[in-house]
């Protein structure tokens, strides 16, 4: 990855990480355990199927001739 990559990738985790803290509840920020949950809740329910559709899309476009990575 590039370090340019890895800025943008910092910047857009950073912004999620900003979202995710402003929709999770007072109570669960009191213990890393329920900071833990909370995040791990919320990445697999809103995060990870999104990664998942855009990188299906991306596969999807891929030219058929193109060889396997």
């Amino acid at each position: 990855m590039t370090p340019e990559d890895q800025a943008q990738l910092q910047q857009s985790i950073d912004t999620i990480a900003e979202i995710l803290y402003r929709n999770t509840s007072a109570e669960q920020l009191q213990t890393l355990e329920g900071i833990e949950q909370a995040i791990r809740q919320q990445t697999q329910e809103l995060v990870l199927p999104q990664l998942g559709v855009f990188l299906l899309q991306q596969r999807l476009q891929q030219p058929k001739n193109t060889s396997e990575r």
